[in-house]
């Protein structure tokens, strides 16, 4: 199990078990049982030059590593099986066709928690998708943006986001900052052209990292107010869910 495993298993209520009769053994009549089986998408978005060529960049991959971490705490926590990922780039949900190809037939049923992890133009628009799915009913989980970028006019122009400001509805949104002090690269340049999105208010957990823009893998592990990162938040919230009745 990793350490994130295992601080995860840690900060949850332990759970007993009992042994009770369920039927009288005499009883030999067939049963019927209802069974509930839970279900839980994640949607990672990138964003620019991640998962497709962007001008001269990319594809660089950067949400996968982020999807890897995702995979590592579900397979050491038990519930690999029962949480598919999907990768996708940002620009491939703003068509009522693209919604219905790459996100909604995703989806096994309306009661399927939803979890959406977005990074820069992906943080952007995965925040708008939350608010799309949550009016179409379904049941949006968590939102996790990791440095969103799109408040500039410039990067209206040339890439496929939301123009206005987006509105999420989740039942929980993580956001996380990227603001890099010294050691600056090109995509701290990239994310100062397309302007980060300067959130005050909404998030349930709101944090600042020193950290350069194109690492999605780190700000996930950071921690937070609070002391949690966003990876171990998201964790909790699958287990959470597993254990709801």
């Amino acid at each position: 199990m990793t350490e994130q495993g295992a601080a995860v298993r840690q900060s949850l209520p332990k759970r007993e078990m009992c042994d009770h009769a369920l039927t009288d053994p005499k009883d030999t009549c067939a049963k019927k049982v209802s069974i509930c089986v839970k279900n839980i998408y994640v949607f990672f978005v990138g964003g620019a030059g991640d998962q497709e060529r962007y001008y001269v960049s990319g594809p660089n991959w950067n949400v996968n590593y982020v999807r890897d971490l995702v995979v590592d705490d579900a397979e050491s926590l038990g519930y690999l099986y029962r949480c598919p990922v999907f990768p996708l780039a940002y620009n491939k949900f703003i068509t009522d066709e693209d919604l219905n190809s790459n996100i909604l037939s995703k989806i096994p049923d309306m009661a399927t928690a939803i979890y959406i992890v977005g990074h820069s133009l992906g943080g952007w628009n995965g925040a708008h998708l939350s608010s799309v799915l949550t009016d179409k009913g379904y049941n949006v989980r968590m939102l996790i943006t990791l440095d969103p970028v799109g408040q500039g006019k410039i990067v209206y122009g040339l890439s496929n986001i939301y123009k206005q400001t987006p509105k999420p509805k989740a039942d929980f949104w993580v956001n996380v900052r990227a603001a890099k002090v010294e050691d600056r690269n090109f995509s701290d340049f990239i994310a100062d052209m397309g302007e980060q999105w300067e959130i005050t208010s909404g998030p349930n957990v709101n944090g600042t990292v020193d950290v350069n823009h194109a690492f999605a893998n780190v700000m996930f592990t950071k921690p937070l107010a609070g002391g949690k990162s966003a990876r171990q938040l998201m964790a909790e919230s699958i287990l959470s869910f597993f254990r709801e009745k």
